[in-house]
């Protein structure tokens, strides 16, 4: 049986959980480029950022538990890039594989002109096969392939860009 969730705007009494799930993928080095974990405060200037009406910052709840969050985040912060978006999906360990990432895209390219985004993207490390897998099932496109531009514990990585046109 596919897992039924729901999704919010995220509230301030939510960055705890934000936070939790994104530093627990601090260590994998699959997902993110900080190294250490973040705190609270180093994320409250971001999360305030996220606005309902041009920028969502979206939790996904299950049982009234947060299991996940999606983020539309400027792109390169310059007036003329308004109406791209990067997107950031941060799953909790127990909801990995489950269909959330799924579930979170789908309705994220719906939203997308209703928050006056025409562009999506995705930066995905060159190693996350899951999630370029799933960027790519939703029509997103290798944009842009940058060889070794981060180094984890002494390793090269490669980022790549996936973007996709939603209008």
């Amino acid at each position: 049986m596919q897992p039924t969730y729901t999704h919010r705007i995220a509230r301030q009494q939510d960055l705890a959980a934000i936070v939790d799930i994104y530093n627990s993928t601090v260590a994998s080095r699959q997902v993110t480029a900080d190294t250490e974990p973040v705190t609270l405060a180093s994320r409250q200037v971001w999360f305030d950022d996220h606005v309902p009406d041009r920028r969502p910052l979206w939790v996904a709840e299950q049982d009234g538990v947060i299991i996940g969050w999606l983020s539309f985040s400027n792109f390169y912060g310059r007036p003329a890039y308004s109406g791209t978006a990067e997107l950031s999906i941060y799953i909790h360990e127990s909801a990995r594989g489950q269909g959330l990432g799924r579930y979170f895209l789908e309705r994220a390219i719906a939203m997308a002109p209703a928050v006056a985004v025409h562009t999506l993207l995705g930066f995905v490390f060159g190693h996350n096969t899951p999630s370029l897998k799933l960027f790519e099932a939703f029509g997103f496109e290798r944009w842009a392939d940058m060889p070794r531009v981060a180094t984890l514990d002494g390793i090269e990585r490669d980022l790549v860009i996936l973007g996709k046109r939603v209008a």
